[in-house]
């Protein structure tokens, strides 16, 4: 597990949005929200740069996950839940933004952690964050609640399913870890929500 904890980590690490603002000659920790994700990107550099670290961002999961039950076939979902949850941990904390700017930073997660759950939530979980999700920003424009219902939607479908025997029980300790992630990361979106003042999607920074 000490393998798949390290490559999950340094996995996560890889500062996507940073190294793609750079590439334009912008510190996207100095503009609009200051968060190393898709979304700031978009706001900052357009929706196709925004995309593209989407993109990455999510694949970082998929190969956490993918190389976690490559190394430990034996312990499928142990081996999963633990590079998911870690994977996560290195996007959110990241020792490569560390390194780079002196400061133990990253992102919110939510890409990276959809990635993870790609690889072993059911598709009626994934259908079911996405039409959340959608169906949320395009009725408010606010993508973090879209996301932060999205997730915690799955969360609880997951808990429920796993109640049910429908999936393994090494999950739950993932999935209530990336709900503590996610108010964590997304705490100060939370307060803004609640005061009114978040962003929305298509405003400039």
């Amino acid at each position: 597990m000490l393998v798949i904890i390290t490559i999950s980590y340094l996995l996560g690490s890889i500062p996507t949005a940073y190294l793609v603002a750079k590439f334009r000659n912008i510190d996207i920790f100095e503009v609009g929200s200051g968060n190393m994700g898709a979304t700031n990107v978009t706001r900052a550099m357009g929706f196709r740069w925004g995309l593209l670290v989407l993109a990455i961002d999510v694949l970082k999961g998929i190969v956490a996950i993918y190389i976690g039950i490559e190394l430990a076939p034996a312990t499928r979902a142990g081996a999963i839940s633990v590079a998911a949850t870690v994977v996560t941990i290195g996007h959110n904390w990241s020792l490569f933004a560390a390194l780079l700017t002196g400061t133990l930073r990253g992102g919110k997660g939510a890409a990276t952690a959809f990635g993870t759950l790609l690889m072993f939530a059911p598709l009626q979980v994934i259908v079911g964050m996405a039409i959340m999700a959608g169906a949320i920003i395009v009725l408010t424009r606010y993508v973090s609640l879209g996301v932060l219902t999205a997730f915690f939607l799955a969360i609880l479908w997951i808990t429920v399913l796993i109640l049910q025997e429908q999936l393994a029980p090494d999950y739950i300790v993932h999935a209530w870890l990336l709900a503590l992630m996610l108010l964590v990361r997304f705490r100060g979106n939370i307060q803004r929500l609640i005061a009114g003042t978040e962003r929305r999607l298509g405003e400039s920074i």
